[in-house]
């Protein structure tokens, strides 16, 4: 929809994509990251999140990371430099105005997944 315009881009930033919940020492999910609700996120994990983010935004189109590892190492932040001063996009990446062909990328949920797990969750939600 914007790969023609030169003022505008959006982007998919897949760092929580391949996520897995942290652990800790014991092996047990690491409830630090998470608010009491044990849904929403602690300020810890909005940070590592933040963290991700970040770093995504300035990785170029192809080569963003798909994971959080939850190191809460700071180093681990990236920086815009001199080579690349900017936020990566697809055009600035170097694919330019090769032409993007969204009917034939296949997604990763089937569709009838989304349908089976909202009837479910209604179900489950009602009981």
């Amino acid at each position: 929809r914007y790969e023609q315009r030169e003022d505008f881009a959006a982007v998919i930033q897949p760092f929580f994509r391949n996520t897995l919940l942290p652990l800790d020492s014991t092996n047990k999910p690491d409830i630090s990251f998470f608010a009491a609700d044990c849904f929403h996120f602690s300020v810890r994990g909005y940070g590592e999140m933040a963290m991700s983010l970040w770093n995504n935004m300035l990785e170029p189109v192809g080569e963003k990371q798909t994971y959080n590892n939850f190191t809460q190492d700071r180093s681990k932040l990236k920086c815009p430099n001199s080579e690349k001063p900017f936020l990566s996009t697809r055009r600035n990446s170097g694919f330019g105005n090769s032409e993007l062909n969204l009917e034939e990328t296949e997604s990763s949920v089937p569709y009838w997944a989304v349908i089976v797990t909202a009837v479910a969750g209604l179900l489950v939600g009602s009981l």
